[in-house]
């Protein structure tokens, strides 16, 4: 069954991904208009997560949020297909890094760093700048997808710009034997995800609400000592993106246990507070709310 989705799939994906990005961009706004006014995927979902992200804000307000908000979840489909073809030319005209060189002096001491970032703006796309921009090699964790063909093409597209992309369960060993033999590199994490009802180690507050945070990234610096960089990306046009790091740790083994996530939590809100309609709310971020436990205490990180 999954080879024949891949089989019937992959002809018209490839034929999208063929045509310039202007084309793209009207059939993404055919798709708005299906999957938004017609279809209303995930609509309740959404419509939740805003109000209660935006408690002070009116219905039209967040109706105007939720609008623009799915119009740039199909635009960022569409840019991931597009992936499929893209060349180094066109993506590096549409990613851009405003200070790289924060990182030349980590990675001149020889120093393995840790890239944060969240599901805003397009998360796909800015990994493909960092091989081009930084002297790091880069690698990515990422779950991998049911469909194993449709899984090895979105793992050759991602990686085919020297961006190496991990399964989550192999990554920390990765780190561990790159770290063993000298390999200097950075790693990035979407730390934004829900963690797993029986592997929540902390709830702190997210857009106001105290909800499960996933506290892995943090683990992983604090046991290594590795520097952690936010990784904000802004859309600055339909199809363009700049990048911009900021530091939260430095040594993260002299902060207070949650202190890293929280300075994390803290960088994405801001920028979801900013340009909300960027964010994808299509995932239920608050489906926690009010669970946790009256006898809960925290693990050691």
């Amino acid at each position: 069954m999954h080879f024949l989705a891949y089989i019937l799939l992959s002809p018209p994906l490839w034929l999208l991904s063929v045509m310039p990005m202007r084309m793209l961009f009207v059939i993404s706004d055919f798709f708005y208009f299906l999957v938004y006014h017609l279809i209303g995927y995930r609509k309740k979902i959404v419509r939740r997560n805003l109000k209660l992200a935006f408690p002070e804000l009116d219905k039209k307000e967040l109706k105007n949020i939720e609008r623009k908000s799915y119009r740039h979840f199909i635009d960022v489909f569409m840019e991931l297909i597009k992936s499929f073809t893209i060349s180094e030319k066109e993506i590096s005209k549409r990613l851009s890094i405003t200070n790289p060189e924060l990182l030349d002096p980590y990675f001149e001491k020889g120093k393995s760093v840790i890239f944060l970032s969240g599901h805003y703006a397009n998360w796909e796309w800015v990994s493909f700048i960092v091989e081009k921009s930084l002297s790091y090699h880069m690698s990515v964790v990422y779950k991998k997808l049911a469909n194993p063909y449709f899984d090895r093409l979105i793992k050759k597209t991602r990686n085919k710009f020297g961006v190496t992309f991990i399964a989550a369960r192999e990554f920390y060993p990765e780190i561990l034997k790159n770290l063993k033999k000298g390999n200097i590199q950075a790693y990035g994490f979407l730390a934004d995800q829900t963690p797993n009802w029986n592997k929540i180690k902390y709830w702190g507050p997210f857009m106001g609400i105290e909800v499960p945070i996933v506290v892995g990234p943090e683990t992983i610096a604090r046991k290594l000592n590795l520097p952690v960089f936010y990784f904000r990306t802004e859309r600055i046009r339909r199809g363009v993106y700049e990048s911009t790091f900021e530091l939260l740790e430095e040594n993260p083994k002299e902060a207070t246990q949650f202190e890293l996530t929280d300075k994390y939590i803290a960088a994405i809100e801001h920028q979801i507070r900013k340009a909300p309609e960027f964010y994808f709310w299509t995932h239920r971020r608050f489906k926690h709310m009010n669970k946790k436990p009256a006898d809960f205490s925290t693990n050691p990180a």
